[in-house]
């Protein structure tokens, strides 16, 4: 048994943000993942480990294939799904992933040394600030960003410091199955920090004019932001 997400997973990352029939409807369809995708989504789904949820996937691959992204960067491997995902994709794209669980970072080793796509995937064990600080000097076209929720708008400046102008960043589970909406007194105390993490990420990036910004309901919501300029600056108190 998988135990890491057994006891301390976020139920709000399996509450879907629109009507219940839509959701059944976009993961029933055909989406022509290979088999060995489906094997790694079976297994999540019985070990209780998230991954991108089915609709997400079928926004991803279209998406990367219109963008043709050659170099990409993940924060959040999990036992490596996405970033295998990404990869059979592209087949000409290099893919960095970030993770700093053991028991992940076990599983997702274990699937790259299966799958022939796993060979373009360079997997970096530890903190994501610390890499992504170590990582100055290297540009990823498209960065994914799939972890602690209450420390995305903390990997802020440093994300779009590994980003060309033009290069675009995505945040997953940003509407938190819908609690970003509500007064922060109606939010359980364990899940008050990741709301206040989120309304900052979001103020810091929606009125920025050097970025462009979107928010898609799919899965738990993700939040696309565009950087428009070759550095983008903060005022202090925005992150």
């Amino acid at each position: 048994m998988v135990e890491t997400y057994s006891k301390h997973s976020n139920p709000n990352m399996r509450r879907p943000v629109v009507q219940e029939g839509i959701v059944d409807f976009m993961r029933s369809q055909n989406q022509g993942l290979p088999d060995f995708l489906r094997e790694l989504q079976d297994f999540a789904e019985r070990e209780n480990i998230p991954i991108i949820p089915k609709e997400t996937v079928a926004f991803f691959r279209l998406f990367l294939q219109s963008i043709a992204p050659r170099s990409i960067l993940e924060v959040g491997t999990a036992i490596g799904f996405s970033a295998l995902m990404m990869a059979e994709t592209l087949p000409k794209s290099q893919i960095t992933t970030i993770d700093r669980n053991p028991e992940m970072i076990g599983l997702a080793k274990e699937n790259f040394a299966r799958y022939e796509e796993g060979k373009r995937i360079r997997l970096l064990e530890g903190e994501a600030q610390e890499w992504l600080q170590n990582l100055n000097g290297e540009q990823f076209d498209l960065i994914f960003v799939d972890s602690a929720k209450s420390k995305y708008v903390v990997f802020l400046p440093d994300l779009l410091n590994l980003l060309p102008k033009g290069g675009i960043l995505i945040f997953d589970d940003i509407f938190q199955g819908g609690d970003i909406t509500k007064d922060l007194a109606d939010i359980r105390r364990g899940q008050r920090a990741i709301y206040r993490g989120l309304h900052k990420l979001f103020d810091a990036v929606d009125s920025h004019p050097d970025l462009m910004v979107s928010y898609l309901p799919l899965g738990d919501g993700l939040l696309l932001v565009k950087k428009e300029a070759a550095q983008v600056i903060f005022p202090q108190e925005s992150t």
